[in-house]
């Protein structure tokens, strides 16, 4: 398969950028890691007159703490992602999910937004945004503004980025005192998109629930964010009962697709497994001797 006829233009600043974009528009796409787009256009299902090409933009390549957050700019790899220590300590969620992003291969040239910005529903990355309240800063001709998580993902692989913008960073806020996270997929084989997959946060007070979030991939046109079930969880505590309650709660909220992989039963089935553990997980980590009480 060959990609269809197209100029091609290779940008050294985010100007250079939002004045391609202001030119070419619809007729435009922008190449970041190209571990998306290449197969696209191999495959006609994109064809675009003009390629603006991000690779040379190095501002857009860093991870830096802010504002009692991590900002991580458009043009980051996703290995170094996975690699940072700043991920590690501050996205402890970011950093147990971008092992499960394709393959090393694949995460060595893919870029932090261009995941987000590719938004397919069965990645890992808009899930884990959404759960961690993540906020996108776009610029475009008329100058920046920020989005947030549930703002930016519209549904199959459409985001609120107007034709003339382009994601420049996403900024995770602080976590919350006393939080663990955890994140679990089912897929045929690793590397491949998710059947379901949750990104879960539990923050405790003593063994209660303060606050908990959840976000499932692969259920649906885009990342879902649970919030009945997060509202079952706040202020109890997390029995068993409870966590199946969750899972429950869960199956009946989200309205997964069906294909040759999987059935919307299974799927459904498989969200709410995931969830319950994810939870568990996430406590335990919020509160290891939670974990040494469950084992006595």
């Amino acid at each position: 398969m060959k990609p269809p006829v197209f100029e091609y233009t290779a940008v050294r600043s985010v100007e250079e950028a939002v004045a391609e974009l202001s030119q070419h528009g619809d007729e435009a796409k922008l190449l970041a890691g190209g571990q998306s787009l290449l197969p696209l256009l191999n495959m006609r299902l994109v064809t675009p007159a003009r390629l603006i090409d991000l690779n040379r933009v190095s501002e857009l390549a860093y991870i830096t703490e802010r504002d009692g957050g991590v900002g991580i700019g458009a043009m980051t790899r996703q290995r170094h992602a996975e690699r940072s220590p700043v991920v590690a300590a501050r996205l402890p969620l970011l950093g147990h999910a971008l092992p499960w992003v394709g393959h090393f291969q694949i995460r060595n040239r893919g870029t932090i937004g261009g995941s987000l910005s590719h938004a397919d529903p069965a990645a890992e990355l808009p899930a884990v945004a959404l759960c961690l309240d993540a906020r996108f800063t776009v610029r475009g001709p008329a100058g920046e503004r920020v989005l947030g998580a549930e703002e930016f993902f519209r549904t199959h692989l459409t985001t609120a980025l107007q034709a003339t913008e382009l994601l420049t960073e996403v900024w995770f806020p602080p976590a919350p005192p006393e939080a663990g996270w955890a994140w679990l997929e089912l897929c045929r084989r690793h590397g491949d998109f998710a059947l379901a997959g949750v990104a879960a946060m539990v923050a405790l007070d003593g063994e209660r629930v303060r606050e908990a979030r959840l976000c499932l991939t692969g259920v649906g046109d885009r990342p879902v964010r649970v919030r009945a079930a997060e509202a079952l969880l706040a202020g109890e505590p997390l029995t068993p009962a409870r966590l199946g309650e969750a899972a429950v709660t869960v199956r009946q909220v989200i309205d997964p697709p069906g294909d040759i992989h999987a059935t919307p039963e299974y799927r459904r089935h498989v969200a709410g497994v995931l969830v319950a553990r994810a939870l568990g997980l996430a406590a335990i980590r919020a509160r290891p001797d939670l974990g040494r009480k469950s084992d006595r």
